[in-house]
């Protein structure tokens, strides 16, 4: 974990942005949704969760990355884009699946190195990125969770959604390294709490959910908090 900065410099960055708005960041299978939605039902605040589910080009994207990267980053982009406006509108505090940040800074970059998206259209989602996001509120916190690419690879085949039966252990060595270059970028500008997560597991062990809320209170202000159960 990452909380080197003092509390009273946490809470004076923090305490004029109500309501308070946290991003759970973090690699393929390291537990973001299940944090997600478990914060939001402990705290009662409003969830954003990333769309897969129902993500009309992720099947494509794992059958044929070349055809269909820049398709895939452009419908996460304008989904989360969305969702950073609803977040803005929101009367209560926000829990979000994964930042709108790690779509430009790990998955198109790393689609971009590894020669699944082309130098034109990078340079063109990457403006259009910039373009969308350069008036949007950042996270009052992100919440990264890191985790070694074997237990990555265990978790994603172990719940067997069909189309990511194709994600290589190189594919999530590769992320985890974006990750960890952008990470160090992002507490330059914004505060971030890093989480162990190799261990945690927060639907079976409601103690795991009780130390990441105890982590994150410092950062949260007393307003936010005395309104929370």
């Amino acid at each position: 974990m990452n909380s080197e900065k003092s509390q009273d410099l946490i809470q004076s960055q923090v305490s004029s942005q109500v309501p308070f708005y946290i991003a759970i960041a973090g690699n393929i299978g390291v537990g973001k949704t299940t944090l997600t939605r478990k914060l939001a039902e402990h705290l009662q605040w409003q969830a954003f969760f990333e769309r897969v589910i129902d993500n009309p080009y992720l099947d494509d994207f794992y059958k044929d990355m070349h055809r269909w990267s820049f398709n895939l980053q452009v419908y996460f982009l304008s989904h989360r884009f969305n969702d950073q406006q609803r977040i803005f509108n929101s009367p209560q505090p926000c829990v979000q699946d994964r930042s709108i940040y790690e779509d430009v800074e790990i998955f198109a970059r790393i689609l971009h190195e590894q020669g699944y998206m082309s130098d034109r259209d990078f340079e063109n989602y990457h403006d259009l990125f910039y373009i969308m996001t350069r008036f949007l509120r950042k996270p009052d916190l992100i919440v990264y969770l890191r985790a070694p690419t074997w237990t990555l690879i265990t978790r994603i085949r172990k719940r067997g959604r069909d189309y990511e039966k194709r994600i290589t252990t190189d594919y999530l060595h590769q992320l985890n390294e974006a990750y960890e270059r952008w990470i160090k970028q992002a507490e330059k500008e914004m505060n971030v709490l890093i989480i162990e997560a190799e261990r945690l597991d927060f639907e079976q062990h409601p103690e795991h959910l009780e130390h990441i809320c105890s982590c994150i209170t410092p950062f949260v202000p007393d307003e936010i908090l005395s309104s929370s159960p």
